[in-house]
């Protein structure tokens, strides 16, 4: 691959680990960003910007597909390639928001682990959830830990509508989603895809939202993909 820099973006409960086989497999410099101080989506995206190199590559699953969308919107002359992962434009629904505040009250009532478990069988397609995956969800949650949760919570409610700024991205990007996403409906990936003017769509087969982990070889490829595209364009 390329040594363009990388900047990987995990999502809501996730650390570093969620990104561990294409942190593994990129040539080049990786940074993870920090989505755990900020209870805005904006601020993780000023965070990101404040770390990152003059010109990097840019991945985010889940939330920190938010947040890349929100780089673009910030500042897309640092933006060189974009990869969305099991993420979406739309902003959040009334349904969405409710459910949010009921994991959150839970996880404050009960524990993150209770939240995460509560999560778990959305996350991952039922032919990828294996006990491994199973553990390093419970593990990455808890590093997360409640206080986290409430802030990246907060954050995802209030994201604002990327719909508009689809049009306008010019980089080369790739959109990846699994099939059985349970979180994040695989048409919101198509409509992205659609709206981008050098989107390119990856649809995965019976793999759920956790796209990074349960299909690490076929998201390491994606990105090689990306990469190339960028060093041809």
């Amino acid at each position: 691959m390329k040594t363009s820099q990388m900047v990987m973006v995990p999502g809501l409960l996730s650390t570093a680990e969620v990104y561990r086989s294409q942190t593994k497999a990129w040539g080049g410099s990786v940074l993870v960003a920090e989505t755990r101080l900020d209870d805005t989506i904006e601020g993780m995206a000023w965070r990101l910007l404040e770390r990152a190199s003059d010109r990097f590559l840019l991945c985010g699953h889940s939330m920190g597909g938010y947040v890349a969308l929100e780089v673009l919107r910030l500042a897309p002359e640092r933006v060189s390639g974009l990869a969305l992962i099991a993420t979406s434009a739309w902003p959040d629904t009334p349904e969405q928001t409710a459910l949010r505040g009921r994991l959150v009250q839970l996880a404050q009532d009960r524990g993150i682990e209770q939240a995460a478990k509560l999560l778990e069988p959305k996350l991952f397609a039922a032919g990828t959830a294996t006990e491994e995956l199973r553990r390093l969800n419970i593990s990455m949650s808890a590093e997360i830990g409640t206080e986290v949760f409430v802030r990246q919570q907060a954050a995802i409610i209030g994201r604002r509508d990327q719909r508009p700024l689809l049009a306008t991205i010019g980089v080369p990007t790739i959109v990846v989603s699994g099939t059985a996403d349970a979180v994040i409906p695989a048409e919101r990936s198509h409509e992205m895809a659609a709206a981008i003017p050098a989107a390119e769509l990856v649809m995965l087969g019976g793999i759920g939202h956790m796209v990074p982990l349960e299909a690490p070889q076929d998201t390491d490829a994606a990105l090689a993909t990306l990469a190339a595209r960028v060093a041809a364009a």
